[in-house]
């Protein structure tokens, strides 16, 4: 009996932990959308150079935020619906906080209802790299960014077509920059 219940309870967390939880947190996080003022101290950022970054993990520690280095480098996992990119809904890029290397166009963002902000494509095939991730007793894939090789989440296979997979990423380590023309247009059409 004491395996029986073992068992039930190992296989509830394993699939609490499989999909995206639920909780909900009370206090909204402020959105950061592209503070390129953050990134002087980090010699590795850079929206247009595309070379492999190769700095330590203490060279990281020293550079990234607290938060972001915790995800991005220790593969943790911020709490769901702390993102304020999760239901952000303009248009424009989605790059690597770490690094700046584009990740995802907004046009590719979808509400799956996980509590993070989710895609069903990359940008581009080298933009994203991917990894078998076992850990907790499950088998997931872990996506990474192609160019720092940061954690920005995992990608699962029930997401909308045409791909019908959902890269749930998380948001801390996602920059987000408003598509300029896309701005100017709508400006101008409002006047």
């Amino acid at each position: 009996m004491k395996y029986l219940i073992r068992n039930i309870t190992f296989i509830v967390l394993a699939l609490l932990l499989q999909q995206c939880t639920y909780s909900q947190s009370s206090t909204p996080a402020k959105l950061n959308t592209m503070d390129t003022s953050k990134k002087t101290t980090n010699p590795a950022y850079s929206r247009t150079d595309k070379t492999p970054v190769n700095v330590t993990d203490e060279q990281w520690k020293k550079i990234l935020p607290a938060d972001v280095y915790e995800v991005a480098r220790k593969k943790g996992t911020e709490r769901a619906w702390t993102s304020p990119l999760e239901n952000l809904h303009d248009v424009g890029t989605y790059y690597c906080a770490v690094c700046g290397n584009a990740l995802f166009q907004s046009d590719t963002k979808f509400d799956s209802g996980c509590g993070w902000p989710s895609f069903y494509q990359p940008i581009s095939k080298s933009s994203i790299i991917y990894a078998s991730d076992h850990s907790y007793g499950m088998d997931r894939t872990e996506v990474m960014c192609g160019r720092c090789k940061s954690h920005l989440g995992h990608v699962f296979n029930d997401g909308p077509p045409p791909t019908h997979l959902r890269y749930c990423i998380n948001g801390v380590v996602l920059d987000f920059e408003k598509a300029k023309e896309a701005e100017k247009k709508y400006n101008a059409d409002k006047q």
